[in-house]
């Protein structure tokens, strides 16, 4: 579905919603589908991550506050610069979190797990360790 912009009705049933593979910002394995708005461009923007059983996102953190609502599955998000799932707090079904700009933090998933993010774009992600940031691997 395209944005219209804030003044146009948008509605996304369950089967409509087209996932794809990435964003590149993300180690394979993650799907995502932006919902309204654009990440890439200045202005509020919706999108929705799912994530494979076991996958793990490394320590990071964004220029903009980042909100996320648990749609399925289990998301573990631990703040700090280290990845520690002991650390983690479990997150289910309808847990919501906002985090302010530039907080380190991480994230895995157990089962599989669909979260829907709504932020401010540009969006960006910046890897605490630059190794982890797989737009940066094979360079």
């Amino acid at each position: 579905m395209e944005d219209k912009g804030p003044e146009h009705h948008i509605q996304y049933l369950p089967g409509e919603i087209e996932w794809r593979d990435g964003p590149g910002s993300l180690r394979a394995g993650a799907q995502f589908a932006v919902l309204e708005g654009n990440p890439a461009e200045p202005g509020v923007f919706t999108m929705r991550l799912k994530l494979p059983d076991g996958f793990h996102i490394s320590p990071h953190w964004h220029p903009g506050v980042e909100r996320v609502t648990v749609l399925s599955g289990m998301f573990l998000l631990g703040p700090g610069e280290t990845l520690d799932k002991d650390a983690a707090t479990r997150l289910e079904p309808g847990s919501y979190v906002s985090m302010p700009p530039g907080m380190r933090h991480y994230a895995l998933a157990e089962g599989e797990t669909v979260v829907q993010l709504t932020s401010i774009g540009p969006w960006q992600i910046n890897y605490v360790d630059p190794a982890d940031d797989p737009r940066l691997q094979g360079q």
